[in-house]
C-alpha cells in the first residue's frame, strides 16, 4: 500500500475512533410490572434523537445505549420525566433525583407517577406502607395526580416513591388570585 493511501486510511480510522463509541448506563431498580410500563419507557426514549432503550422486566433494569455521554444523558432525562426511577451503574449520568425537603406534609397531592395498570397502583400501596404517617392514597390506573393521605415527611415519600422504582413529585397549589 502506497504512503499516501495508507495516511489517509489511518487518519480516517483516527477521526471517526470517538464518534463510533458509545455510551451505555444501565439502571436497576425500575418499576417495570408490565408491558405498559416497558412501553412508556420506550416511547420517551423514542423522542431523544441517536439514544436506543432496552427493558428487561424480570430484572427491573434498564439499558440506556447512546452516541455520546449528552444524549445518554437527555435519555435518563426523558425517563425520569415520564415517572420512572432506577439506580444507574455510572455515577455520572443518572436520573435526577426530584429533591423534596424533609419538611412534614399532609395529604399532598404528588404527580409525575406512572400510573399504566392496576399493578402500578399496587405498587403505590407498597410506596405508602413504607412512610411513617402515611396513611393512603387517592390512585387509580391513568391517573395523572394523585394525593397521599396522611402527615408524613415529604422527604420519606420521594425515597419510598424512588425504592419502588418511581420518580414522583409534591404538587404545590397554586396561590389563588385576586380578582
Amino acid at each position: 500500500m502506497n504512503k499516501p493511501v495508507l495516511f489517509l486510511l489511518l487518519f480516517s480510522l483516527a477521526a471517526f475512533s470517538p464518534a463510533m463509541a458509545e455510551t451505555i448506563v444501565k439502571l436497576s431498580g425500575v418499576h417495570l410490572c408490565c408491558g405498559g410500563c416497558a412501553k412508556g419507557i420506550a416511547n420517551a426514549v423514542k423522542k431523544v434523537e441517536g439514544a436506543e432503550v432496552v427493558c428487561d422486566r424480570s430484572a427491573k433494569t434498564v439499558t440506556v445505549t447512546a452516541g455520546d455521554d449528552a444524549t445518554a444523558k437527555k435519555a435518563l432525562a426523558a425517563i425520569g420525566r415520564a415517572g420512572y426511577y432506577g439506580r444507574s451503574d455510572n455515577s455520572k449520568l443518572k436520573i435526577a433525583a426530584r429533591k423534596a425537603k424533609g419538611e412534614k406534609v399532609k395529604d399532598q397531592k404528588v404527580g409525575g407517577v406512572h400510573l399504566c395498570c392496576g399493578a402500578c397502583v399496587k405498587a403505590i400501596d407498597r410506596v405508602i406502607a413504607k412512610v411513617d404517617g402515611a396513611t393512603g392514597h387517592d390512585a387509580k390506573k391513568g391517573s395523572k395526580t394523585f394525593t397521599v393521605k396522611g402527615e408524613y415527611s415529604l422527604a420519606a415519600l420521594q425515597s419510598a416513591f424512588q425504592a419502588e422504582g418511581f420518580n414522583g413529585r409534591a404538587v404545590r397549589a397554586k396561590a389563588n388570585k385576586k380578582k
